[in-house]
């Protein structure tokens, strides 16, 4: 299979701010499902970064810790098979904006596939695997980096969904898959994936996450290709992929406000929680839930704080006054402990 995080064998991308971020698009499609299913409004209020105001614009990036968090909501909330469907019933053609013409544009579904390939971070982060094989027939395959099976059975099968509702778009006709496989294990009944995939032909605890479309299908004409309009879509992705911005989740909400916190000296957590304008015991939460914590954290940023302003030639008792520190003795001891000398061994390094 092709990989859709790589564009030659022997090139490394290095790592950009957006990698571990997804679409906005896709946040409000699985946000408002949702919504619409028997889930604690107040649970899907404590997911950061998916109010409207977040969600505006395509050059927004949300976390996809907040996308997996939504997706872990509604794996809860329908536990059997159908709720990716739900998502992808949801998802009509232009939902996901770019995206979606850019896999529907191309001379044929294979073409628009494979030309659209390479943009994939457009609408989800770098380190969801899509990947193609189209050897004769057309193989589409996902790898979610969800941890959890369930999720990740609920977003594999929203996945495939979606390809197939959209070759079904492109092609203009009710396209049948050869097959599909799921890594997850076979559900009790699974009569709702055969209705809505149109096969029985599906196949449980395989290595991959796949839809396969016939040779036919994958090499018949689309009557939307316009090579114009596709070239201006990936001219459109280049842009929005150089110029979009990451939304802060809440970690890295707290560190920013920490570190303005440590301008002022000594920092405590109801300074902290006072900023971020959230109770202390709301923040301690937070913080667990990144399984991290309030110490380690005061830690860290007194440590990268320090190596800065020793690399500006400050003297040991003036960054520790400037940190918070009892004295230079007690900087030094922390020195000690972050990196195994001292810190004058830094400045002088």
């Amino acid at each position: 299979m092709v990989n859709g995080g790589s564009s030659g064998a022997d090139e490394v991308r290095p790592p950009d701010p957006i990698d571990g971020t997804t679409s906005t698009h896709l946040v409000r499609l699985v946000r408002d499902v949702v919504r619409l299913s028997d889930v604690d409004p107040a649970r899907l209020a404590r997911i950061p970064a998916i109010d409207d105001a977040a969600l505006a614009g395509e050059l927004n990036r949300i976390p996809l810790r907040s996308l997996v968090d939504l997706w872990e909501l509604l794996a809860r909330a329908r536990p059997e098979p159908g709720a990716g469907l739900a998502v992808a019933r949801a998802a009509p053609l232009g939902t996901l904006t770019t995206w979606d013409y850019l896999v529907t544009t191309g001379p044929t579904l294979a073409d628009a596939l494979r030309a659209a390939q390479p943009y994939h971070r457009v609408v989800t982060a770098a380190a969801e695997g899509f990947e193609l094989d189209h050897p004769g027939e057309l193989t589409v395959g996902y790898r979610t980096t969800a941890g959890d099976p369930d999720v990740a059975a609920v977003v594999n099968e929203y996945v495939l969904a979606y390809y197939l509702r959209r070759a079904r778009e492109a092609i203009g006709r009710p396209v049948v898959p050869a097959r599909l496989t799921f890594s997850r294990a076979a559900p009790a009944t699974h009569d709702v994936l055969t209705t809505a995939f149109g096969t029985d032909r599906i196949e449980f605890d395989a290595p991959a996450d796949t839809i396969t479309f016939t040779a036919a299908d994958a090499a018949a004409p689309l009557p939307r290709a316009d090579p114009m309009l596709a070239d201006l879509l990936r001219s459109h992705a280049d842009l929005v992929l150089a110029t979009a911005k990451p939304v802060p989740g809440p970690l890295e909400a707290f560190r920013t406000a920490l570190d303005a916190i440590l301008d002022q000296g000594e920092p405590s957590l109801a300074a902290v929680a006072h900023r971020l304008a959230v109770s202390p015991r709301t923040l301690q939460r937070r913080l667990a839930e990144h399984d991290t914590g309030w110490r380690h954290e005061v830690d860290l940023a007194r440590y990268e704080r320090a190596k800065r302003l020793l690399d500006h030639g400050l003297t040991t008792a003036t960054v520790a006054d400037r940190l918070g520190f009892a004295d230079d003795r007690a900087l030094r001891k922390a020195f000690q402990r972050w990196t195994g000398s001292s810190p004058s061994a830094r400045r002088h390094a």
